[in-house]
Parts: structure tokens; C-alpha cells; sequence
């Protein structure tokens, strides 16, 4: 019989060695643009948000018994229910199995339990994937890139390619790609939005470039301002900043506004004057409740044809993304962006990045093609489909109407109507000489005016927004960020409430 030696006798004789233990790693040993990164949307209030939802379920005694996720938009974590055509599709592809026992059910039966429609587009998507457990190609699924392509020539009424297509893990994927692509060394600069979607400048952090904040104008629907963003371009060259892109979020995040077609055409001109490429943001396109949406590609097409040698060189990234819109799959991750007027060789550097992340996440890629190619009238599950997102529409649409009707009747708070995304944006017009103790307060707690407000709001009635402060805002005004996303109109109520007592409390 082999006879092992003890483990202790091993370890002490031959593999112990004398050594002083080396310490662990400290915050100083990190990349410092890890550090320095910052994203508000899940910030110090959601955190402490999360913390009280611990203590909810555990029956602490508090003044609500729900949080309202109402900082972050996430419908289908505020009860928007998941629509039809998604979730049978994404089932079936899940388990082809199922598509070869239904086609031998008899007719009545199979359609009983999945519309012929559902049926055809799974198979056409397994067909091109094979399996969703299986990487794609890098770029991503050839099929669903032409979908997409077909989608936007007739959103647009101009010509697409799946070429210059390139799927992706959301939105969010795409915007990293494209500002570690372009942040090549130096002072790279990069023109965004104030108010702004902190993924933005978290990424500038990340890849050790300059955010360049334009300030969007407020009293005027937040339209942005040419004068303005020409004079930072020059302002920063002179500072030695190569100013390398512009951002544009159109529908607005975290403003929730529409810009005009005239908007997005003089951003394209300041383009074509400096060589910024122009990231257009567009993930909230189905979210319009009052305007109309202009994609920027739309815009440039019709620049182009006016005047090619002018806007021949305007370089475009459009981007668009499954977590919004009446689709809510955030957690599915599934996003495109589109490429304009970029040389191969650029095109080649992307797409490395795209080899590099092997592909994006393949349900995902399904659900862009559900997404942009929805059931069309007379097809088994155009009816439900139909109901579905109409339902969804014409709820967003109510909150955001009662959300800004109970800002508009609070005290020192003035808010743009909502025209579309998921979002407002009030001002909190809190003044030191009428609000004296409340600047004090903030003072002595080291705390924003708009932070300290939003603590207060979560630690009374369980309503979780972001500070105005996460997203940039014009300095000396303070604002907050809310979604209309949570259902029902009670916790509209709490606020209204909440409001008049902190009002009341700081106001002389």
C-alpha cells in the first residue's frame, strides 16, 4: 500500500520558506483614470438607495416601505412588461428544439402557443447564427447588420450599409470603442453636451482625454449654441487641446429635449470646419412624445447633396440600442452603431477593437433585428405587438405629463416640458438669500445644494433621483434628474409633499 506524506510534513520540510508577507494593494496602485472616473447614475444616492432597500426588506422602520428606482432608466425594472415578439423569438432561439416540436403540432394547436410570424423569424435567425451560444462574426451577425442597414435607408429615405454597420453590447460599448479609437495620445479633446450622460465624460477620464462642455441653453428648450462651441474650439486650441469630436444626445439625456433639424445641421457645419467627428447619440429615438426626431445622418445626407465638396469629409457615428425606446431590454445588451464617411483604414482600427471583444452578446444582436424589423400590419402578431407598444407610448407619455405638471406647481422649481427620452431635468432655484440655513447645511456637510436635496428626498420618501450636479449643469444652478418610468402616480404625490416641507424648513 503507497503511503502518502502528511501535508504538514511536505509544507514545513521542503516548501515553507521564510518571507516577509508583501502588502495588498492600495487605491495608489491603480490606474489613476480608474479612479478619477466618475457615473453618477449609480452614484453615492443610488448606493445609499440600495442600502435602504436592504433595510425595507428586512422591516426596519422607515418612512416608506418601497424605494423608487427613479434614478436610472431601466423600464424593466419599474414594471414595463417585456413585449411579445421579443420574448417568443428570443425562446425559440434559446431552445430550437421547440421550432421542430411545434412544426409537428397541427396548425390550430402550434399558433395557440407561437404566431406563424415568431416561428419563420426564429428560424431565419438560426439559420444566419447557427446558435446564440456561439460567438458571431466580430462585427456581427451578417443578417441582422443588414436588417439594421434596410431599417435606416427607410427611417432616412438615403442609403445604408451592413459594411458600415457594426452591432454592439449597447450603446455604452459603442461610445468606449469609439473614444479609446480616437483618443490617440496628448490632449485629446472632446465636445459634449451640459448637461451631460456621465458615460461620457467617465470614458474621456478612462482613456485620459479632455471633456469640453457646451452648455446647452435652457430657457430656450435646451437648444445648443454655435457661437458658444466655436469659441471653446478656439479657446482650447489655443491651450494646446487637439479638439477631436463632438457628442450629440439627441432625443437629450438627462434633458429629455429634440433638436431641430437647424440644431443638428450647424453642429455638422462646426464639424466640417475643425474635422470633429460627430458621435450622435441616438439611442431615445422611439421615446418622442412631442416633436419630431431628425436622425444627424438624415441631416448630413441632405447636406451632402447640397453641397458634396463641403460635407465630403464629415466623418459620423450614429448610435442606437435595444435598452430604450418601448424595447427596455436593458439587460440584454444588444446596440449598433453606423460608421459615415470614414476612411478603410479607420474602419480596420474599429473593427480590431470589435476582434478583440470576440463579438457582441448574440441575443443581443437578435434583439437589434426584432427591434428594427417589428411585425408589419396583417402579420399574426402585428396586433398584440401594436397594443403593446401603444400601451407603453401612452403611458410614458402620461407620467411625464403629471411628473411635470407637479414640478411646475412646486415652489422654486422651474421644468421644460418633456418632448421625449425618459427624463426630466428641473431646475431647483434655491437662491442663498432666501434659502440661508439650507446653504449653510451644505456647507458644513461638504455637499452640493442638489445632492443635499436628493438625499434628503430619498431619506424621507424612498425616491431615488441623481443631482443635477452627476451631469454637469451652468455653476450656481442646481438641478435634478428624474425618470417618469416608475408606475403609478403615488410617489409623483410624496414629492409634491416632500417638497412644501423642505420649502417650509430652509425657506426665510
Amino acid at each position: 500500500m503507497l503511503r502518502l506524506p502528511k501535508v504538514s510534513r511536505v509544507l514545513g520540510r521542503r516548501f515553507r520558506s521564510a518571507f516577509v508577507a508583501a502588502p495588498r494593494l492600495t487605491t495608489s496602485d491603480l490606474n489613476r483614470s480608474t479612479i478619477e472616473a466618475k457615473y453618477a447614475v449609480r452614484g453615492k444616492i443610488p448606493i445609499r438607495a440600495d442600502e435602504l432597500r436592504q433595510e425595507v426588506k428586512q422591516n426596519e422602520k422607515l418612512a416608506f416601505d418601497e424605494i423608487v428606482s427613479a434614478n436610472i432608466g431601466n423600464p424593466q425594472q419599474l414594471d414595463q412588461t417585456p413585449l411579445s415578439w421579443y420574448r417568443q423569438t428570443l425562446s425559440l432561439l434559446q431552445y430550437p428544439v421547440l421550432i421542430d416540436k411545434l412544426q409537428k403540432m397541427d396548425e390550430t394547436t402550434r399558433n395557440a402557443l407561437y404566431p406563424a410570424d415568431v416561428i419563420e423569424r426564429a428560424s431565419k435567425l438560426l439559420k444566419s447564427l447557427g446558435s446564440v451560444g456561439a460567438y458571431s462574426l466580430s462585427q456581427g451577425d451578417q443578417v441582422v447588420r443588414e436588417s439594421v442597414a434596410n431599417f435606416i435607408a427607410k427611417r432616412d429615405g438615403y442609403p445604408a450599409s451592413a459594411d458600415n454597420i457594426f452591432l454592439t453590447g449597447g450603446a455604452s460599448a459603442a461610445v468606449l470603442y469609439l473614444i479609446q479609437v480616437l483618443s490617440q495620445g496628448g490632449n485629446l479633446g472632446f465636445l459634449i453636451p451640459i448637461p451631460q450622460y456621465p458615460l461620457y465624460t467617465a470614458s474621456i477620464a478612462l482613456n485620459n482625454a479632455t471633456p469640453i462642455g457646451y452648455f446647452l441653453d435652457e430657457a430656450n428648450d435646451w437648444s445648443t449654441d454655435p457661437k458658444q462651441i466655436r469659441r471653446l474650439i478656439k479657446e482650447n486650441t489655443e491651450k494646446g487641446v487637439d479638439v477631436k469630436s463632438l457628442v450629440i444626445i439627441n432625443p437629450g439625456n438627462p434633458t429629455g429635449a429634440i433638436l431641430l433639424e437647424s440644431d443638428i445641421a450647424e453642429l455638422i457645419d462646426i464639424a466640417a470646419e475643425h474635422g470633429l467627428v460627430v458621435i450622435a447619440d441616438e439611442v431615445y429615438q422611439e421615446n418622442v412624445f412631442h416633436g419630431k426626431f431628425v436622425s444627424a445622418k438624415k441631416v448630413l445626407a441632405k447636406l451632402l447633396e447640397k453641397d458634396p465638396e463641403q460635407y465630403g469629409n464629415v466623418q459620423l457615428v450614429s448610435l442606437h440600442s435595444t435598452s430604450k425606446g418601448v424595447s427596455g431590454e436593458c439587460g440584454q445588451r444588444g446596440g449598433y452603431m453606423e460608421l459615415v464617411g470614414f476612411s478603410k483604414d479607420v474602419q480596420d482600427v474599429i473593427f480590431k477593437l470589435a476582434c478583440i471583444n470576440l463579438c457582441p452578446v448574440v441575443t443581443g444582436q437578435a434583439l437589434v433585428e426584432l427591434m428594427i424589423n417589428p411585425p408589419q400590419k396583417g402579420s399574426p402578431s402585428y396586433d398584440l405587438y401594436h397594443k403593446e407598444i401603444s400601451k407603453i407610448h401612452e403611458a410614458l407619455d402620461e407620467r411625464a405629463t403629471r411628473l411635470h405638471e407637479a414640478f411646475s406647481k412646486m415652489s422654486d422649481v422651474e421644468c421644460n416640458k418633456p418632448q421625449g427620452a425618459m427624463y426630466l431635468f428641473p431646475s431647483l432655484n434655491f437662491k442663498e438669500s432666501t434659502y440661508p440655513q439650507l446653504f449653510k447645511k451644505c456647507e458644513a456637510d461638504d455637499l452640493t445644494v442638489d445632492e443635499f436635496y436628493c438625499s434628503e428626498l430619498l431619506e424621507n420618501t424612498g425616491i431615488c433621483c441623481v443631482p443635477g450636479s452627476g451631469f454637469g449643469q451652468v455653476p450656481g444652478t442646481h438641478h435634478v434628474r428624474t425618470t417618469f418610468l416608475p408606475p403609478g402616480t403615488e410617489w409623483i404625490d410624496k414629492w409634491e409633499k416632500f417638497h412644501e416641507k423642505f420649502v417650509k424648513e430652509y425657506k426665510i
